[in-house]
């Protein structure tokens, strides 16, 4: 039987299941009788059968027109043809074609997940890439912590950070450095006499040490816890009239106490302040009636003060009027306009001149 091998084929001739060689392109006479069997293979496509590759490996004439890669179990290969990335090879042994394609490959060690720095970012752009990779992005106001299988690697700045996946397992986690604020609410203490007030407090850190923080489990439950130990000791040093006008001073106490632990801690505490004091009803009626009781005992002080500056000052006017006539008759002209302003209409006789009349309407008033 006579057939035919084309330039973008090869054939590889068996006889009775056994490898024999490859056809190269051009006509070639099989006999069936011998027990002749040609798989065509197609250049433009990997080198695959059913059979091990190992088998034709050992034929030089064959192993020069392919590229054999063998990717381990803790790597993965990037595949190139002809300068353009087509796949990526998981662990295994590959043959291809190189007559009609260039063929490149790219081992990648994944037991070392940070990318080589040669390495372009650009192609994780790919979309043959993905599942390959981990990408974490660190915004501007962040810190990242970069672990391998747990373990701390170093501290990652602001910008975009890819690994590869594999038999390590990646992790970032991010923390916030910017300012941030812890409130307590309703928070119930006792004065030193005995009398109960809830406290809303708040209170405001950033964090400047990463790490240090990420070795204290729930850091931020430890501060609430902080808080309020500082808040019971202070509150409970002072009686509740001491407490209303030390108000200002609870958040600089506080804050002196938070500021202890910033290196423990690796946090910056910048503000502490009270938001309210919620008394009991009872306590705040009692408040009311002594604010009233002194308010309307500053009022009666300050009436009792005029009416005496009022008295002293008639009394001045009338010692003055006696002694001198001329200020008397000045006076009564006063009070004769200010009647004039209140009276529509006032009857006078032809006789005697009118500030007479007028008076004389006065005195008989009098």
């Amino acid at each position: 039987m006579l057939t035919r091998i084309h330039n973008d084929e090869r054939g590889l001739l068996f006889k009775e299941g056994n490898y024999i060689k490859t056809l190269k392109p051009g006509k070639h006479l099989l006999s069936t009788f011998l027990g002749h069997e040609l798989i065509r293979m197609d250049l433009n496509k990997p080198f695959l059968t059913s059979k091990n590759l190992n088998l034709f490996i050992k034929d030089e004439s064959l192993l020069a027109e392919l590229t054999v890669v063998e990717v381990k179990d803790y790597e993965i290969c990037l595949h190139y043809e002809d300068n353009l990335l087509i796949e990526v090879l998981k662990p295994g042994r590959y043959a291809f074609w190189n007559v009609l394609k260039i063929h490149e490959f790219r081992l990648i060690d994944t037991r070392n997940p940070v990318p080589n720095e040669e390495f372009q970012q650009s192609l994780f752009t790919n979309l043959k890439l993905q599942g390959y990779y981990f990408a974490f992005q660190v915004e501007n106001h962040e810190a990242g912590l970069l672990y391998f299988n747990g373990v701390f690697q170093s501290t990652l700045k602001p910008g975009k950070y890819y690994f590869w996946a594999g038999v390590i397992t990646t992790n970032v986690v991010k923390i916030d450095l910017r300012q941030q604020q812890l409130d307590i609410n309703g928070q119930e203490l006792m004065t030193e006499d005995k009398i109960t007030l809830r406290l809303n407090f708040t209170s405001q850190y950033k964090i400047i040490d990463p790490i240090k923080v990420m070795e204290i489990k729930n850091y931020q439950e430890q501060i609430y816890i902080l808080l309020q130990l500082s808040l019971r000791e202070y509150i409970g040093s002072l009686k509740l009239d001491e407490l209303l006008q030390k108000k200002q001073e609870i958040g600089d106490f506080v804050l002196s106490k938070l500021k202890e632990k910033s290196s423990t801690f690796g946090i910056e505490y910048t503000f502490a302040g009270v938001k309210d004091i919620i008394l009991p009803g009872e306590i705040k009626d009692i408040l009311n009636l002594v604010l009233i009781a002194e308010k309307k005992a500053q009022a009666n002080i300050i009436t009792r003060r005029e009416e005496t500056a009022s008295t002293r000052s008639l009394l001045n006017t009338a010692k003055l009027m006696e002694e001198n006539p001329t200020l008397y008759r000045l006076k009564e002209l006063e009070y004769i306009e200010k009647i004039s302003e209140k009276v529509n209409s006032i009857s006078l006789s032809s006789s005697g001149g009118i500030l007479e009349q007028l008076s004389t309407i006065v005195n008989l008033k009098k």
